[in-house]
């Protein structure tokens, strides 16, 4: 199952694929097999997945996840490095398959090349991509008793992200919150509201049951203008 989009955002056009895995597989496998598919569709828009710029990743369970996750950071390296997230939702599939990816690319009208900034030390997601002259950071989540300490510290590492991108948050044009579901969304709103007062274009809400470690209530995913 293959969904594919070309999309105009910021002045840009992106294409957007996602797929379930719905073949008897492990979870490595079916993320193997998936991107297998999205090389071949990229291509038929000129592109590859080196001109990938964000993936998601849902999966039924914690394995799943962990197995997926795995796999997508060995095939999308080197040039393909990308902004990433990963969220356990077994209520997101529409099929049997235990993990599903999403990927957006985008049709650079630029000579410019892709920046990976890693974090140090390194982590598993990159810190954030600069393409085009925008910035895509991965999710940011961290392991504290509440949701508003979380949303503090998540909000102060994107600041420092955006910073050191040459952005800023009145730049930003996309956000995504992505909330465990044993917390209030009207929370989280007035917490994040209470940090950051910058008229974001476009954000975005999704329930999920869970991140890559116990704990977590929140991650949020930027994309900025530079």
């Amino acid at each position: 199952m293959m969904h594919a989009r070309l999309i105009t955002r910021h002045g840009r056009d992106f294409v957007w694929l996602y797929s379930e895995e719905v073949r008897g597989s492990d979870s490595a496998e079916a993320t193997r097999r998936i991107l297998t598919a999205f090389s071949t569709e990229l291509a038929s828009f000129g592109l590859s997945l080196d001109d990938t710029i964000r993936t998601r990743l849902w999966a039924r369970d914690r394995e799943s996840r962990n197995l997926g996750s795995a796999e997508r950071r060995r095939i999308l390296s080197g040039q393909a490095r990308a902004a990433s997230s990963s969220y356990i939702a077994p209520g997101h599939f529409a099929s049997g398959g235990s993990v599903a990816l999403e990927l957006l690319a985008l049709k650079s009208s630029r000579a410019s090349p892709k920046v990976c900034r890693e974090f140090d030390p390194p982590k598993v997601p990159v810190r954030y991509i600069i393409y085009d002259a925008v910035v895509f950071l991965s999710g940011v989540t961290v392991v504290l008793p509440t949701l508003a300490e979380q949303v503090e510290a998540i909000v102060r590492s994107i600041t420092d992200s955006l910073r050191e991108a040459g952005s800023a948050w009145d730049k930003v044009v996309e956000a995504g919150f992505y909330l465990h579901r044993s917390e209030s969304l009207e929370r989280l709103r007035a917490c994040f509201g209470s940090l950051v007062q910058a008229d974001i274009p476009l954000q975005e809400y999704v329930m999920v049951d869970g991140y890559s470690a116990e704990g977590k209530l929140i991650e949020i995913e930027v994309t900025a203008i530079i």
